[in-house]
Formats: structure tokens, C-alpha cells, sequence
């Protein structure tokens, strides 16, 4: 069985090691070197500086286990690997929008036991830390065992009708071939609900998705490093994270993701496949 709640430890120490690097080019934003690795594709120094000192402390701690980072790449290895995403939301960060955070998932390899003991039969997401440095909340999550904010346990809000709810929604800016039936489901989602938020960092929609402060979260085009860690923190605060289009999937690990209390998950799929299972 995996040691998580050393992992944990880890992690977290991890995760502010990056952030410290994100807010040290806070005060002198025009120093930052930025590149373009695509249409809307930003990367700066400060994401890569941010995931180097995030490696550097995990590949110390837990020297057994594979890396994957959204800058540097990397392979699974060993009994799980780490997802890192040193800086999700750098469009805001660039703009000087606190809103952004440092998200460090770790993924249990198929054939390994959760904390429970269940030998897992897919790759499955078991430890999340997500660190937002702005408002200086660290989420956790442990596969299991619970979710937290700075120490105190999460749950998910409890709506159980649309029309109460809050709904966080990404919007792709990358690739745009089914914009306009995305753009459908924007649509119906603003129709049914008290309204859409798009926030534009999707570690910190499923953390707010697992606190209550939004009550459902819906994106598609993700990264694994997007989303592995908002995965164990939301599915513990009591939320259910889907694939839309795939509901035998083991976690959305595809880039599409529905992420909402029971009350609402399913009518906010039926939404999503309402326009995106025929664009797909």
C-alpha cells in the first residue's frame, strides 16, 4: 500500500515551494520571459522556475515514483506517478488575475492498493494538493480519507436542483473545432442555472467544486496535470467527477470532466452529451 499521507507531506511542502517562485515575479511582471507553445499557449519563466523547484522536492522525497509536468514531460513509473501543473491559470496570472494555483496530483498505478486496501484496477487519481497563493488556501485530498482546506474538512454544497445552482465552466481557447456546439452547451447550462462562472483555472474550479463555493464544474481539452488533483479532492468532498462521454471511464483522464454534488451531476451530463456527443 502506498504511504499517502507521507506522499502528502511531501506534496505539500512541494506545492509552496512553487508557489513561493510564482509570487516572487508577482512584484516585476515585466521581467517574466514568456513563449508561446500554441494559439493561446502561454508559458513563462515563472512556470518553469515554479516546476523545478516543485520536481526538485518530489523526485528528494519520493525517488520511487515517476514524474509527469506540464513543461518538462516525463513518464509514468513505478507504483504512481505525480501530475504537476506548476502554475494553473497563467493566462491569469500574465494578467496580474489572482486567480491561479499550483496543482500536484498523484496517480496510483493499475494493480496497486488505495488507502483503503482496494487493489485498483485502473490507473485511478488517490492524493491532490492544490495551493492557491493569493488567497493562501491549500487544498488535500486523500482517496478514501477525506477532503481539506487548510486543515479543515470539505464537503461539496448540496444543491440538488439546476436552477440554485452555480456552475464554473472552462471555455476552450486552444483548439476550437466544436466551439460552436460548446458554445450550445453554455447556452442551455445559463438557462437552467443561477448562472456560469468561467474563472479560468481548473484545479481551482474542482477545489471550489469540492467546497461548495460553486456547485458544479464542466470542461473538456484538459490535461491529466489539470486535473488529477481536483479529482481526489472534489470525489472526497462528496462531488461526483465523470467523463461525460465515457461513463465507464476510471477517472476523466481524456480531458472532458463533469464535477458535481449528486444532486445535479447527472443533469449537467445530460447537458454536456446533449451537444458534445455528436461533435466528438
Amino acid at each position: 500500500m502506498l504511504p499517502l499521507t507521507d506522499y502528502l507531506e511531501t506534496a505539500v511542502q512541494a506545492a509552496h515551494a512553487g508557489a513561493a517562485i510564482l509570487n516572487s515575479y508577482r512584484s516585476a511582471p515585466n521581467s517574466l520571459v514568456i513563449d508561446f507553445k500554441g494559439r493561446n499557449d502561454l508559458v513563462s519563466q515563472a512556470d518553469r522556475e515554479s516546476e523545478q523547484a516543485v520536481i526538485e522536492i518530489l523526485r528528494a522525497g519520493t525517488p520511487e515514483l515517476g514524474i509527469i509536468a506540464e513543461e518538462s514531460g516525463g513518464q509514468s513509473e513505478g507504483a504512481a506517478t505525480w501530475h504537476i501543473d506548476p502554475l494553473d491559470g497563467t493566462t491569469n496570472y500574465l494578467h496580474g488575475i489572482g486567480h491561479f494555483a499550483v496543482s500536484i496530483g498523484l496517480v496510483a498505478h493499475a494493480g496497486t492498493k488505495d488507502p483503503t486496501g482496494q487493489v485498483l484496477e485502473a490507473d485511478t487519481p488517490v492524493l491532490g494538493v492544490i495551493y492557491d497563493p493569493s488567497r493562501e488556501e491549500i487544498f488535500t485530498g486523500l482517496r478514501g480519507v477525506g477532503a481539506w482546506c487548510n486543515g479543515h474538512r470539505i464537503q461539496h454544497s448540496g444543491v440538488t436542483q439546476m436552477e440554485n445552482a452555480l456552475i464554473a465552466a472552462g471555455i476552450p481557447v486552444r483548439e476550437l473545432d466544436q466551439i460552436d456546439a460548446y458554445m450550445n452547451v453554455i447556452k442551455d447550462v445559463v438557462l437552467c442555472t443561477r448562472g456560469i462562472r468561467r474563472n479560468g483555472a481548473a484545479a481551482l474550479d474542482l477545489a471550489w467544486v469540492a467546497c461548495g463555493r460553486v456547485d458544479g464544474y464542466f470542461e473538456e481539452k484538459l490535461s491529466t496535470w489539470d486535473i488529477a488533483a481536483g479529482v481526489v479532492i472534489a470525489s472526497e468532498a462528496g462531488a461526483r467527477v465523470s467523463d461525460p462521454l465515457d461513463s465507464e471511464a476510471a477517472w476523466p483522464a481524456a480531458g472532458r470532466l463533469v464535477a458535481a454534488g449528486p444532486g445535479i451531476h447527472d443533469a449537467l451530463v445530460s447537458v454536456f452529451r446533449a451537444h458534445m456527443q455528436s461533435a466528438t
